[in-house]
């Protein structure tokens, strides 16, 4: 049995259908789970519970924890630490391996430019100082209880299902409605993002690769050091329109921020776009000889699954 805490999100439908590459047993829990493959098991759960967090485990050989909560540092403060401390209870009392999918903003401000799996942790932000927090709570459960876990980290991300990504979101989804699109920072700058598709199908190799535990890994994304700019001109060329586009300036957000909660959390997130933003994956991609999809081809897939006029229009 595999089991994904948070299922339903950019990344966990694309892990339940990876899955099966492995196990004909996928455990899919969220609030109102809804099957990915026929043979799910569906577990309604609320992770904040910890005896239904434990209900839900049992049982389990792989754990992957992929909830996504409010995109509010409050909230995350509140709530983090607690799903997290049921998680690793649960994992423990069943003897389940753990799989955390993780992001990047515990990363010291100064390791931006080129990011690797040992960059320093030293978070500048509220929201990266909770997943910092909770990057030391599996260690420490793995330290003290021998809790066998490992963590799958990612860049920003952009996919056919991922509709809050900075990349599907600002540019993409504006072209497709035929408005300019947005860059949020320095449109000159290196940003990298990786692919859902190609994150989903690694964190599913790492959770079933026995000698992967005990380790951080940074999943598969493109080498390519593109520039806002770039993703914006190749975007247009894609789409069949002009590479103009509209800069969301700091003044900006913080104004959107008086009427946007969402909003005023990317304000405390500005140094991750105002300089460069280079994910490095080699390690992964070397170990288990992984191509990551080019942006060119992920963003024509995007563009394609997403927007009936795409090849009409291309």
């Amino acid at each position: 049995m595999q089991t994904i805490l948070g299922s339903g999100g950019a990344i966990g439908n694309l892990l339940a259908k990876e899955l099966t590459a492995f196990t004909s047993k996928v455990r899919l829990v969220a609030r109102n789970p809804t099957r990915v493959n026929e043979n799910d098991e569906l577990f309604p759960a609320d992770l904040l519970d910890a005896s239904r967090v434990s209900e839900a485990v049992a049982g389990s050989d792989v754990v992957y924890l992929t909830v996504g909560l409010p995109y509010d540092s409050r909230v995350w403060q509140r709530q983090w630490p607690t799903v997290m401390q049921h998680v690793i209870d649960a994992c423990l009392a069943h003897q389940s391996r753990l799989v955390f999918f993780d992001n990047v903003y515990m990363y010291d401000k100064d390791s931006i430019p080129h990011m690797t799996e040992k960059s320093r942790i030293d978070p500048p932000s509220r929201k990266g100082k909770v997943r910092a927090q909770l990057v030391r709570m599996i260690d420490k459960a793995m330290a003290d209880h021998s809790l066998r876990a490992l963590i799958a980290r990612s860049a920003d991300f952009y996919g056919p299902d991922a509709s809050n990504g900075l990349l599907n979101l600002l540019v993409l989804e504006d072209m497709a409605k035929g408005k300019k699109p947005k860059w949020q920072g320095d449109v000159h700058k290196i940003h990298s993002f990786t692919y859902t598709p190609d994150a989903a199908k690694a964190t599913a190799i790492l959770g079933n690769t026995a000698g992967a535990y005990g380790q951080v890994w940074h999943l598969p994304t493109s080498a390519e050091r593109w520039t806002g700019q770039q993703f914006i001109e190749t975007a247009a060329a894609l789409y069949g329109t002009k590479p103009a586009c509209m800069l969301l300036r700091p003044w900006m957000l913080r104004f959107g921020g008086l009427f946007s909660r969402t909003i005023a959390e990317l304000v405390e997130m500005q140094y991750q776009y105002n300089q460069h933003y280079f994910f490095d994956s080699e390690r992964f991609c070397r170990e288990f000889g992984f191509t990551p999809t080019t942006y060119e081809a992920g963003m024509k897939a995007v563009l394609a699954s997403r927007y009936s006029d795409f090849h009409q229009r291309a």
